[in-house]
C-alpha cells in the first residue's frame, strides 16, 4: 500500500504544481541587445497534462464462502489509486521529447504500471510493471470433506513480472535494441502428500520461483528487406519447501488391518536450477512487387539441474507387500538438457491482380536427456531399515511438430472475397509412459491430421459485411484421447450499421469433434452464439446503450475404465450458459457548466448441466463535476455467486468505490 501512496502523492504534486497560477508580472524592463537575445518557452507552456484518480473501497462483510469470493472476485476496502495517466513534455527536447505514465489498480490484487520514454531519432524506452495476488480455495476442487476442513488444493501467491525495452537511432537502418524480462513469485499454500495406502495427507507448503530473460540485438532495414539478429539467455530457479509436525490422520478416516495410517512429521524442499542461451534470426524481404518472403529461425540448449529430499514420520503401510513402516527418507537429483530448434517460413504471392496465395511452414524440435537418480530408504517399526531401492534412470523425451499451410484469395467481386486452403500436420514423440504402462518405461505416439479451410468475405456496403469460415480435418494418428480427430469447424459473423447511432454485430461458433476408436469413443461438440448492440438515439444523443448477450453450450462424452475393476464407464459433462452484459449511460446537456453522468448495468452468468452456477454483477455509476479539472465519482456493485449443487460455495457482498479525479 506505500508504494501506491507514494506513487499518488508524487503525482498529485506535480499535477498541483502544473495548475498553480502563472505568478504577477513585473513591467517590461528595457530591451536586451540583439546579440543576448533568447527565446525561452514560455512560463505557463502545458508541460504536464493528464489525469488521475484516486479513492477509496467501503465493502460489507461477505455472506457466505469468504475463500470462495477471494477466488472469484479478491477485492477489499482501504485507499486506492484507481489510474494514473500523465504525459511530460520538454519544450526544449534535451534528454527526452516526451515521457508518458500510467499506473492503475494500485492497491488491488491486480496493479499494472507502464513508462515510456522517446527522443525522436535518438531512443525509444519502456518499462511494464504488473503484479498479481494469485488466490485460489475453491472449497469443491480438492476432498472438501476432508478431515479439519483443510483445503487442500489452495495457495496465495504473489506474482510480478517487469521489463524494460530499449531501442536505439530508431528509424535508421541499423537500431541495436536491449530487452530485459523478470517474473517472480511466492507464497503459502497447501498441498497433499501421498502414501502407499490410498491416503494423502494435507501439509503446508512454501513457494518460490523467478525467471529472468535476457536479450539484445540489431535490425537491419532497408526499403526491400529487413533482417533481425538476436541473442539472449535465460535463468530458472524454483525452491518448495513442505514441513509439518503433529498428527495428520490424512484423508483416511478407518484404520488399515486394525493399525491407523498417520503421519506425524515431514521435511520435504525440491529445488531446480536451469539457465540456457538461444540465437535468432529474423528476416523478410520484397524483392518484388508481386511476392513477400519472411523466415525465422530460433535454437537453445537450456540446461536443468534438480534435487529433492524428503523425511517423512509416522505410521504408514507398503500395499504390495502389506508392511508397516515407521518412516521413509528420499532423495533424489538429476540433469537434463533440452536442444531446442523452431523455424518457420513462408511467403505471400500475388500472381493475378485479384488472387493472392499465401504458403507457411514451420517446424518444433526439441530432445530431452535426463539421467536421474533416485534413493529411498524404510525405516521398520523397531528401529529396523527396511527396503532401500535405488533407481538410476537414463532416458530421452523427443517430440517433433510440424505445419504447412496453403490459403488462396480470390476477390470474386470489390466487395466479395472468397477463400480456400489446406493445412497438414505431422509429427511423433517419445515420451516416459505412465506408472501402469504394459510398454516399458517409454511411450510412443505419432501425429497426422489433414485439414481443409474455407471462407467467404461479403461486404456490400459500409453498413453491412459478412464472414464465414469454416474447417474440417480428418486424423490418422493423435497424442490424447481427448485431442482433436475427426473435426468440423465453422464460424459466421456479421456487422449491420442501419443508421450511424445503430450498430449491431452477431457471431456464431461451433465445434464437433469424433474419436470412433472403440477404446475412446469420444463426442465432443461446442457452440457459442452471440448478439451485440450499441445504440446512441439520435433524438436523445445523452443516452448511449450497450448490450451483449452469449449462448454457449457444450456436450462431452467419453468412455473410459472404471477403478478398482476395470469396468467399462462412459463420462459424461454437459454445460449451457447464458451470459449477458448491458449499460445505460446518461449524460444530459450541461447546466450553468454543471453536467454530471450516470451509468446503470451490470452483467450476469447463468448456467445449468454438470455444474449450475449463478453469477450476477449489478452496478450504478455517477460522476459528477465539482470544479474545473476536478470530479467526483462514486461506484456501486453487488456480487451474487451460487451453485446449485455445491451450495456451500456461495457468496453475496456489496461494494463501494468513492473516487476523485483531477485532471488537466
Amino acid at each position: 500500500m506505500r508504494r501506491g501512496i507514494g506513487l499518488f502523492s508524487m503525482a498529485v504534486a506535480a499535477l498541483a504544481q502544473s495548475q498553480a497560477p502563472d505568478p504577477p508580472q513585473k513591467p517590461p524592463a528595457a530591451p536586451a541587445p540583439a546579440a543576448a537575445a533568447e527565446s525561452p518557452a514560455p512560463a505557463s507552456a502545458n508541460w504536464l497534462t493528464g489525469s488521475i484518480d484516486f479513492g477509496y473501497r467501503f465493502m460489507t462483510n461477505v455472506a457466505g464462502s469468504y475463500p470462495e469470493y477471494r477466488s472469484v472476485v479478491n477485492l477489499g476496502d482501504g485507499p486506492r489509486l484507481i489510474g494514473l495517466n500523465l504525459t511530460v513534455t520538454d519544450p526544449k527536447k534535451r534528454l527526452f521529447d516526451t515521457v508518458n505514465v500510467r499506473a492503475y489498480n494500485w492497491g488491488d490484487p491486480y496493479d499494472t504500471a507502464h513508462i515510456d520514454a522517446r527522443k525522436l531519432g535518438i531512443y525509444d524506452f519502456s518499462f511494464d510493471y504488473r503484479s498479481i495476488v494469485y488466490f485460489d480455495a475453491v472449497p469443491s476442487y480438492a476432498n472438501p470433506f476432508a478431515p479439519g476442513g483443510i483445503n487442500e488444493q489452495s495457495f496465495d501467491v504473489l506474482r510480478r513480472t517487469a521489463s524494460f525495452d530499449l531501442t536505439l537511432l530508431p528509424g535508421k537502418r541499423v537500431v541495436p535494441y536491449l530487452g530485459y524480462w523478470h517474473n517472480s513469485g511466492h507464497g503459502n499454500g497447501i498441498d497433499t502428500w501421498v502414501q502407499d495406502a490410498n491416503n494423502e495427507f494435507a501439509v503446508p507448503i512454501y513457494y518460490r520461483d523467478a525467471t529472468n530473460n535476457y536479450r539484445g540485438g540489431v535490425r537491419l532495414e532497408t526499403s526491400r528487406c529487413h533482417l533481425t539478429l538476436e541473442e539472449g539467455g535465460t535463468t530458472y530457479k524454483d525452491d518448495d519447501q513442505s514441513s509439518f509436525t503433529g498428527v495428520n490422520p490424512g484423508d483416511r478416516t478407518t484404520p488399515l488391518l486394525g493399525q491407523p495410517i498417520v503421519l506425524t512429521g515431514l521435511q520435504q524442499a525440491y529445488g531446480i536450477r536451469a539457465s540456457g542461451t538461444y540465437s535468432k534470426v529474423l528476416a523478410t524481404a520484397d524483392p518484388a512487387p508481386w511476392i513477400n518472403l519472411y523466415g525465422q529461425f530460433l535454437y537453445s540448449d537450456p540446461k536443468t539441474d534438480v534435487h529433492f529430499s524428503e523425511l517423512a514420520l509416522g505410521n504408514f503401510a507398503l500395499l504390495s507387500s502389506l508392511l508397516f513402516y515407521s518412516g521413509q527418507a528420499t532423495t533424489a537429483g538429476g540433469v537434463a538438457s533440452q536442444p531446442h530448434t523452431t523455424a518457420n517460413a513462408g511467403f505471400e504471392l500475388r500472381p493475378l491482380h485479384r488472387l493472392r496465395v499465401i504458403e507457411s511452414w514451420m517446424t518444433d524440435r526439441y530432445h530431452d536427456a535426463a539421467s536421474p537418480l533416485v534413493a529411498e530408504q524404510l525405516f521398520l517399526s523397531g528401529g529396523t531399515a527396511g527396503p532401500n531401492p535405488i533407481a538410476s534412470l537414463n532416458y530421452s523425451q523427443i517430440v517433433n511438430y510440424n505445419q504447412e499451410q496453403i490459403d488462396a484469395f480470390y476477390d470474386l467481386r470489390d466487395t466479395m472475397t472468397l477463400r480456400g486452403g489446406y493445412r497438414r500436420v505431422w509429427g511423433d514423440a517419445t515420451v516416459l509412459a505412465g506408472q501402469l504402462s504394459q510398454t516399458g518405461s517409454l511411450a510412443f505416439g505419432k501425429l497426422g491430421r489433414n485439414v481443409g479451410l474455407g471462407g467467404f468475405s461479403y461486404r456490400p456496403s459500409q453498413k453491412l459485411s459478412v464472414n464465414l469460415d469454416y474447417e474440417g480435418a480428418s486424423s490418422d494418428h493423435i497424442y490424447f484421447r481427448t485431442s482433436l480427430n475427426d473435426y468440423h469447424q465453422g464460424r459466421a459473423r456479421a456487422r449491420f450499421q442501419p443508421w450511424p447511432s445503430l450498430s449491431i454485430t452477431a457471431s456464431f461458433r461451433v465445434l464437433d469433434n469424433q474419436n470412433p476408436d472403440p477404446t475412446i469413443r469420444y463426442d465432443f461438440r461446442a457452440r457459442d452464439n452471440s448478439l451485440a448492440v450499441n445504440w446512441t438515439p439520435a433524438a436523445w444523443k445523452w443516452v448511449t446503450l450497450t448490450a451483449e448477450y452469449d449462448r454457449a453450450t457444450v456436450r462431452s462424452n467419453i468412455s473410459y475404465l472404471l477403478p478398482p475393476f476395470l469396468s467399462p464407464d462412459v463420462s459424461a459433462y454437459r454445460d449451457n450458459a447464458h451470459t449477458a452484459s448491458s449499460a445505460v449511460e446518461l449524460t444530459p446537456p450541461a447546466y450553468r457548466g454543471f453536467a454530471p453522468k450516470v451509468t446503470l448495468g451490470g452483467s450476469l452468468f447463468v448456467s445449468s448441466g454438470s455444474r449450475p452456477t449463478r453469477f450476477y454483477q449489478p452496478m450504478a455509476l455517477l460522476s459528477v463535476p465539482v470544479v474545473k479539472h476536478i470530479s467526483w465519482n462514486a461506484e456501486w456493485q453487488w456480487y451474487g455467486f451460487s451453485e446449485s449443487f455445491y451450495q456451500y460455495e456461495g457468496f453475496r457482498d456489496h461494494i463501494v468505490l468513492v473516487t476523485l479525479r483531477l485532471s488537466r
